[in-house]
């Protein structure tokens, strides 16, 4: 029988993943780390770790890792790549760690351009800390803080990040993909892997969000997270290549 799939070896430990059952993260830590290895990276690879759910990572990525402190990964990596330019350098992020705390420091990276890749791992909740309201958080969506939903009123609108990003100048490549179908997983390789490819090749700034879910916070089970992601998140939160500079030359 032929073998039409098998676990990256090189950059995933063979253990079970840390993460709770039905959640994405596990299918976006496989999706990267497939496109290291299929790019050869992976003995060159750095994988830079806030604080979040993302920490579990720990458990299962084989490379090369250093710990951030909250919010503050895209600073750390800013260090990593320019001592370190020939390294593929990435953060994982998720919405409460990259738009809340680290706000200011993912706008600073982007507007200077650091030629580094952020992935941002957008399930619209703070996952490891009980279910709060994330700065992604829909409107109308219930949290741990927002019992009865988002009320734009008195708790704004959630940010749209990735077009905050595209505001500015610098950043060469950003898009945004849903984890919620297989079409999606396999675009959002593909992205990935041409962020990586920029990077590598010293353009600027490569943005990839990840539309993700939190079946344990959502209250949902993961069937009924990943139906919610096709008909509520992706109408929000758009999925698509916003900016490509690459293709444009």
């Amino acid at each position: 029988m032929a073998v039409v799939y098998k676990r990256p070896t090189e950059t995933l430990r063979p253990v079970p993943t840390g993460f709770c059952p039905g959640c994405l993260h596990s299918t976006a830590i496989r999706i990267i780390g497939e496109a290291v290895e299929e790019m050869g990276q992976a003995d060159n690879c750095i994988h830079v770790l806030p604080v979040g759910c993302s920490t579990l990572n720990l458990l299962e990525w084989k490379g090369d890792m250093i710990g951030a402190a909250h919010g503050r990964a895209p600073a750390v990596a800013t260090g990593i790549k320019r001592s370190s330019p020939e390294r593929l350098v990435f953060t994982y992020q998720g919405d409460g760690d990259i738009a809340a705390i680290g706000f200011s420091e993912i706008l600073s990276a982007a507007n200077r351009g650091e030629k580094f890749t952020v992935i941002f791992a957008n399930n619209q909740t703070y996952g490891m800390t009980g279910g709060q309201m994330a700065p992604t958080t829909l409107v109308g969506q219930k949290s741990t803080t927002c019992i009865n939903g988002r009320d734009p009123e008195t708790m704004g609108y959630p940010i749209r990040l990735s077009e905050i990003i595209d505001s500015l100048k610098a950043p060469y490549f950003i898009a945004r993909y849903s984890l919620a179908n297989p079409k999606g997983i396999i675009e959002a390789k593909k992205g990935i892997k041409k962020a990586f490819t920029y990077q590598m090749e010293s353009r600027g700034f490569t943005f990839i969000e990840l539309l993700t879910n939190c079946p344990t916070n959502w209250g949902m089970k993961p069937l009924d997270s990943l139906k919610y992601m096709e008909e509520t998140t992706s109408k929000y939160f758009v999925p698509g290549v916003i900016r490509d500079k690459g293709a444009e030359n």
